[in-house]
């Protein structure tokens, strides 16, 4: 099978397909073949909590760790990966928050583990907050597009993907902290 057409069907079936544990049969099997297709695709499957209740845990506790609303931490993570563990982007990002490897080695986690993911995730994004001066808006679009491109542009940038981000996330957020079980 083509990489491109096995990504594509690889991504389909992850997001729609969560399997309770992280170590099915199923998901070691597309682990596996991805690892013998794509070239330079990472030898490690996901580790940690794969199922919405242990990735929930794991954000609580990553936003008593950083001070961050865990409503938003949900919200990054649901609009970045449907909450999925074992989500990898086409540019490369990793996990639930989507870590690109680069982001993941400097705050010293492994995007493939889902805690240590979803606590990379918000000291990134509580470093972002910090650096536009708690500016929560333009703190997503940095999430997404990179403080670069947002110091470049002296605000969100002109990129219809990153404005579209930062719309669902904020009403995703919004949803989130308005709801009676909000986490």
């Amino acid at each position: 099978m083509e990489p491109l057409l096995f990504w594509a069907l690889e991504t389909l079936l992850f997001n729609d397909f969560q399997p309770s544990s992280s170590n099915s049969p199923f998901q070691n099997m597309l682990t596996d073949v991805t690892n013998q297709l794509l070239p330079g695709s990472s030898q490690e499957a996901p580790s940690g909590p794969s199922n919405i209740a242990g990735i929930d845990q794991a954000i609580q506790q990553a936003a008593l760790s950083t001070g961050l609303s865990p409503a938003l931490l949900k919200a990054v993570a649901t609009v970045e990966s449907s909450l999925n563990p074992a989500a990898v982007s086409s540019a490369g990002a990793i996990g639930v928050m989507q870590l690109m490897p680069q982001t993941a080695e400097s705050l010293g986690v492994n995007p493939y583990n889902a805690e240590q993911n979803i606590l990379g995730g918000a000291e990134y994004l509580k470093s972002l907050l910090d650096n536009f001066h708690g500016n929560l808006t333009l703190a997503l679009a940095a999430y997404n597009a990179g403080p670069g491109a947002v110091d470049h542009f002296g605000g969100i940038p002109p990129y219809q993907q990153t404005q579209d981000y930062v719309q669902k996330v904020l009403s995703t957020y919004q949803a989130l902290a308005s709801s009676p079980e909000s986490t």
